[in-house]
């Protein structure tokens, strides 16, 4: 994972939006940055895809502790993603971080 997104990797990721039955959990990112030297601006445009993709009704917040642990702190991971969604309305963000994986996982 460099530079932008692969265009094969962004337009898989739609294709399988394009099913109403997945879901997709944004997670593990950080641990495929080469020598885990990940910043905001790297992951951005990976979460533009899968939130464009997917939405915040069938996309969620994946904190894939411990593993991250490996490459990042979990607040650091946790504050990207906080960064991400803040300009959209409280209930996108509730989705994001709770409702969505309440509907996928059937909670």
């Amino acid at each position: 994972m460099q530079g932008l997104p692969d265009p094969t990797w962004a337009r898989a990721i739609r294709e399988l939006a394009r099913r109403e039955n997945v879901y997709c959990k944004l997670s593990g990112v950080v641990t495929e940055v080469p020598g885990w030297q990940w910043t905001p601006e790297l992951l951005r445009p990976y979460f533009d895809v899968v939130m464009e993709a997917f939405g915040p009704a069938r996309l969620m917040f994946g904190s894939d502790w411990p593993v991250c642990l490996v490459a990042s702190e979990y607040g650091r991971w946790l504050g990207f993603f906080e960064q991400c969604v803040a300009p959209l309305p409280t209930g996108d963000r509730s989705l994001l971080f709770g409702g969505t994986a309440i509907e996928a996982y059937k909670l």
